[in-house]
């Protein structure tokens, strides 16, 4: 079996909001939509800078539920950016929960959490540092051996 790509599918009340707070927020681009006659969409593409993102609305009668219906997501989304903290502003203004503002991390990278309208969580970061393996592992046995 050879895998040729992985993509993340989110499920969402009111996809067609959710298409324009990522174009907003994350600047991702359209790609394309399938819309029932009713107005749900039930296939969408967004492209982040080359990186697709599907997602759909809500069907509940096949037990497809965004994380709002189910209170709680399993998942989250990292999203590699040029600027954590201006895309993390900019989600907010396009109205997202901020979780946790943009920090500096042991593994070299600067990121903040935040929470879509839709309940989807994200982890927005940008790179810092250039941190090997073994310094990560050293770095994160002495964050734990102080937790």
């Amino acid at each position: 079996m050879k895998v040729h790509e992985l993509f993340a599918y989110l499920h969402v009340k009111d996809a067609a909001k959710a298409i324009v707070f990522y174009k907003e927020a994350f600047g991702a681009e359209e790609k394309f939509r399938l819309t029932e006659p009713g107005g749900r969409i039930g296939h969408a593409e967004l492209v982040f800078n080359g990186t697709t993102l599907m997602l759909s609305d809500e069907f509940p009668e096949y037990g497809i539920r965004g994380p709002k219906a189910n209170g709680a997501t399993s998942v989250t989304m990292h999203l590699h950016v040029d600027d954590a903290d201006e895309v993390m502003k900019r989600a907010a203004a396009a109205g997202a929960a901020i979780e946790r503002d943009p920090q500096d991390h042991f593994w070299g990278e600067r990121s903040g959490v935040l929470r879509d309208p839709f309940g989807h969580r994200w982890n927005i970061g940008h790179h810092i540092e250039d941190v090997s393996f073994d310094e990560m592992q050293q770095r994160y046995t002495k964050m734990m051996e102080h937790a």
